[in-house]
């Protein structure tokens, strides 16, 4: 059975595991760390706000909490809180570079919805839908 806490980790490196990182992201990310002395990270964080309810934030870090999530990959260090880790299960971090510019992009399956500029968010989680599916069948 285990305790609540190491239960609790167990669920997050299964979800840490199912964010992946393209080779893209990996590389930019290796390259914005290598411009740091000490030993930053990238970290993201989802935040409410945005005209569709929530926000990536990028910003490179070197203090991390207890609870925080580090995704590795190769020269590239990624910290996800893990409340942020809820709404990107399923996840993957990319780097696009467009004629409009260059940025980093999260393509997130439990986003429904998103603003035309695609900075901003909203998400079902899997009990939302769930409770969805659930209504759809009884009615």
């Amino acid at each position: 059975s285990g305790s609540y806490a190491s239960r609790n980790k167990r669920e997050q490196k299964m979800k840490k595991e199912r964010i992946t990182i393209s080779e893209r992201a990996v590389a930019r990310i290796a390259v914005l760390l290598s411009y740091e002395q000490t030993d930053f990270m990238f970290r993201i964080r989802i935040s409410g706000g945005g005209c569709s309810g929530f926000q990536y934030m990028f910003s490179l870090d070197n203090n991390t909490a207890e609870d925080d999530i580090l995704i590795s990959h190769g020269d590239a260090k990624v910290v996800i809180d893990p409340v942020s880790l809820v709404y990107m299960e399923g996840s993957e971090i990319d780097f696009v570079d467009e004629l409009i510019g260059q940025s980093f992009k999260i393509r997130n399956p439990n986003a429904k919805s998103s603003c035309g500029c695609g900075a901003s968010f909203s998400v079902q989680l899997h009990e939302e839908k769930n409770l969805a599916q659930t209504e759809n069948k009884q009615n």
